[in-house]
């Protein structure tokens, strides 16, 4: 018996039969030696029979094919768009289920019909085929009824010429929302500019398919995993154990641990490294038996451990009751309290609330001429730190070993932050981690890439799971300390550090993988806050980390992103019982809309400390929320509040859009000016990048082309007694006849 053979032949397709004028798609040829049989799909609408001819090589068969129309389909209903609700497209239909659209203007969006029948309870795969010349950016998808919460988003169509198919799980937004009743429908937001052309057919729900299924059983069961682990940090955060550690001192040579417990049985204190979870961990490992209570007991603060030189400065200390199989833990874990500096700085203290964000020599003269008093700085580590020595490196002793720092980029910062030092601007950086692929070190990329990032991260969370990972870490943020917080100022200062950026959007901004829960994404975070946090203070006693969030406050931004507010919620959890540090806000305050500039209008944003959104309008709540007791430091001090990353748009270049970008400046100004609570807000934008133009951003102070806008003329005036005079215009613009802007509540 002669088995089949499967090959790949030139076919020549001739179709008889009435047709009406649908795609034919012909796939999955397969040839037998003896029969020449055609097993593979013939998909078309609205035929009734199709006669296939295929020639290969001196062979010949005709293959009589029946087909089916999709309405006929029970399995699927193919969504139509609802032509008439496109906005800011055209969509010309190309057949049945095809659709050819143009976008012609920002935020490009259109409905489809509603459905006619409920959405199968397995359909969660949405489907479709397109053609686009280009790579179209940040298609959002919207379940009625609409909202951002309502979405999913940050979906890319990759360019192709040729009919592409594009599916996605939908499960999880499918359930949360409620959404696959008939009736109701969907809204395609395809990216935010004009000019793409995108053909589309054929959308539908589908089941999943066998390699779909078993992801989604994997997936299914890290979310178990997960939920887990969030729930065993909730509970020992929450837990009032009857053990305390009550102090720690970190000393120049030695580590001063004091606490107290009480009942019967073995106890001992334990240490937990950067790379251990208090919560996962049964048995821990560095273990000191107690033999009283209260204790008082000295360590040396640098140890041999695992290969690597460790500074116990970085670890937290806990109470165990020793098991037989497992160590009950008796109290929360407590990092050091006071921490041994090795000089004086004095603090730093801003002139005034004006900031721009990312000094560069190439922006020296504004930085003068607006008369800037606060400013950020990116510092990519990963981009200049090596495991080995090479042409033109400075060494940097660490943890026993030495590392090596890119000597041109180090000498640039020195003179970006030099020059800001000259002019009495307070800085704050913001660490960012790269992805290992964007690492010009692979050993560097590999160790502190999460591992569990995902490739639609942008930036990663630093990898504090491996001692191998923490030590490198510790390197690049033990090398910048030194070298920018020295009394002398030799290298210019750094006063803040902005832990990473935007991780209420952590999937996008700061990722460590999917579907993370907030507490176990929180514990992450709080470990890399507290790093930096106690390597700076060995040379800079008044240096603050600011976590860095978007406008969100208490609703997330969207699928896999937190809310703000239960983020602060659990830092001051952290905070309370792990023992306090002096860590600030470096807060986004976008307008609700980032194209749309007229921020007062922004109905997300009220006046309660519940509000959805905290954005320009509405930054009362922020201040109010800075002067409870409950949300500062010990109870008693004033967290710092940069507004780190801000700016309104200007939709084009036209005067009226222009106008309407200063205002927006002008009322958030004011704002800030009036708030005590809020210690400076920093533009984003110094000019419009090409890069987010095409998203239709221009929150620059100049045009892409570095003219200088209305925005830099009245951003200038502020703070200046020529303020009222270049912010008189603006009222009007707004609609209010003062600026007694600030709402009580």
């Amino acid at each position: 018996m002669k088995a089949n053979i499967i090959v790949m032949v030139l076919l020549t397709i001739s179709i008889r039969g009435g047709w009406k004028e649908k795609d034919v798609a012909l796939t999955g040829i397969s040839i037998s030696p003896e029969t020449v049989s055609q097993t593979g799909l013939v998909t078309a609408t609205g035929i009734g029979a199709t006669q296939i001819s295929v020639t290969a090589g001196n062979r010949h068969k005709s293959i009589d094919v029946t087909v089916i129309d999709p309405d006929d389909d029970p399995e699927y209903e193919y969504l139509t768009f609802n032509q008439t609700s496109a906005t800011h497209l055209s969509v010309t239909k190309a057949g049945a289920y095809s659709y050819r659209i143009v976008t012609t203007a920002d935020d490009p969006y259109i409905q489809t019909d509603p459905l006619r029948t409920a959405v199968g309870k397995d359909s969660v795969i949405l489907t479709f085929e397109y053609k686009s010349a280009k790579r179209v950016r940040n298609v959002q998808i919207f379940f009625t009824p609409v909202s951002e919460a309502r979405s999913v988003d940050n979906l890319n169509i990759a360019p192709s010429t040729a009919w592409t198919n594009y599916s996605f799980n939908l499960r999880k937004p499918l359930a949360d929302f409620g959404w696959g009743k008939a009736g109701d429908y969907l809204r395609f937001d395809f990216g935010n500019v004009a000019g793409a052309e995108i053909e589309i057919r054929d959308i539908h729900f589908r089941g999943m398919n066998s390699e779909e299924q078993q992801q989604e059983n994997a997936e299914q069961n890290a979310l178990k995993r997960e939920r887990q682990a969030a729930e065993n940090i909730k509970i020992y955060l929450s837990t009032g154990y009857p053990a305390q550690v009550s102090k720690v001192t970190a000393g120049e040579n030695k580590i001063t641990v004091c606490g107290a417990y009480s009942g019967k049985g073995a106890y001992s204190l334990c240490e937990i490294t950067p790379w251990q979870d208090v919560t996962q961990t049964e048995v821990f490992a560095y273990k000191t038996p107690l033999t009283g209570s209260p204790f008082d007991l000295d360590f040396d603060r640098f140890v041999n451990r695992e290969g690597i030189t460790f500074d116990r400065t970085l670890s937290k200390w806990i109470i165990v009751k020793n098991g037989e199989s497992k160590d009950e833990i008796a109290s929360h874990a407590r990092y050091a309290d006071n921490i041994h500096t090795s000089q004086t700085l004095k603090p730093g203290v801003p002139a005034g609330k004006k900031g721009l964000g990312g000094y560069t020599t190439q922006k020296q003269q504004d930085f003068d001429d607006l008369q800037i008093k606060l400013a950020t700085m990116n510092l990519r580590i990963t981009k200049f730190i090596y495991t080995h020595a090479g042409t033109n490196r400075i060494e940097h002793q660490y943890g026993g070993r030495t590392w090596y720092f890119d000597r041109t980029q180090t000498e640039t910062m020195d003179e970006n932050l030099r020059r800001c030092a000259q002019r009495n601007i307070v800085v704050a950086a913001i660490v960012l981690v790269d992805k290992a692929s964007n690492c010009p070190d692979p050993a560097i990329g590999n160790r502190l890439q999460h591992p569990d990032f995902t490739e639609n991260g942008i930036y990663t969370m630093p990898n504090m799971t491996t001692p191998e990972a923490t030590l490198t870490y510790a390197a690049a943020l033990d090398f910048l300390a030194s070298r920018y917080c020295r009394s002398d100022n030799q290298y210019g200062r750094i006063h803040h550090w902005i832990m990473h950026n935007e991780v209420d959007e952590g999937i996008a901004w700061t990722n460590m993988g999917s579907n993370r829960a907030m507490m176990v994404y929180m514990d992450a975070y709080v470990k890399s806050m507290r790093l930096c946090y106690n390597i700076v203070h060995q040379y800079d006693s008044h240096a603050e980390v600011f976590g860095s969030f978007t406008h969100s406050w208490t609703v997330a931004n969207g699928p896999e992103r937190y809310a703000t507010r239960d983020m602060l919620d659990v830092l001051n959890l952290y905070s309370k019982t792990e023992g306090d540090f002096m860590w600030g806000l470096g807060y986004h305050s976008y307008p609700e809309n980032l194209i749309e500039p007229k921020t007062w209008l922004d109905t997300e944003a009220t006046f309660s400390m519940n509000s959805r959104m905290v954005t320009f309008k509405n930054l009362e709540v922020l201040d109010k929320w800075a002067k409870q007791p409950e949300n500062q430091y010990k109870g008693t001090t004033k967290r710092s509040i940069w507004l780190s990353e801000n700016g309104t748009n200007s939709k084009s270049y036209n005067d009226a859009d222009l106008r309407e970008q200063a205002a927006g400046c002008a009322y958030a100004w004011k704002k800030v000016k009036a708030l005590d609570g809020i210690d400076g807000i920093l533009w984003h934008g110094w000019w419009d990048q090409p890069g987010e133009v095409a998203d239709g951003l221009r929150i620059g102070l100049r045009t892409d082309q570095l003219v200088t806008k209305p925005v830099w003329f009245l951003y200038q005036a502020a703070e200046t007694s020529g303020e009222d005079v270049a912010f008189e215009p603006y009222k009007a613009v707004i609609g209010i006849s003062d600026w007694n802007i600030i709402q009580v509540f």
